[in-house]
């Protein structure tokens, strides 16, 4: 089966994956091949390294949080 270019089309997908072709292939064998896929959420790679980097930020503000109380607490000492 050869495809032209021009019989290529683009839809969206519903929350379930499901695409909607249109009336003019109802009650039609219709043939579909899915060519490319985007997403426009992240993936879970990129989602573990967000995570792993909050994890590092939230780390080291905590450190240097528990730096400036101490300081805070040996001033009021004084």
């Amino acid at each position: 089966m050869k495809v032209d270019a021009t019989d290529l089309k683009t839809n969206e997908t519903d929350d379930r994956g499901r695409v909607y072709l249109g009336t003019e292939y109802a009650n039609k064998r219709v043939t579909v091949a899915v060519v490319e896929v985007e997403s426009d959420r992240p993936d879970d790679d990129e989602l573990a390294a967000a995570y792993r980097e909050a994890s590092a930020s939230a780390e080291a503000l905590a450190e240097e949080w528990g730096e400036t109380s101490d300081e805070a607490w040996e001033h009021l000492d004084e």
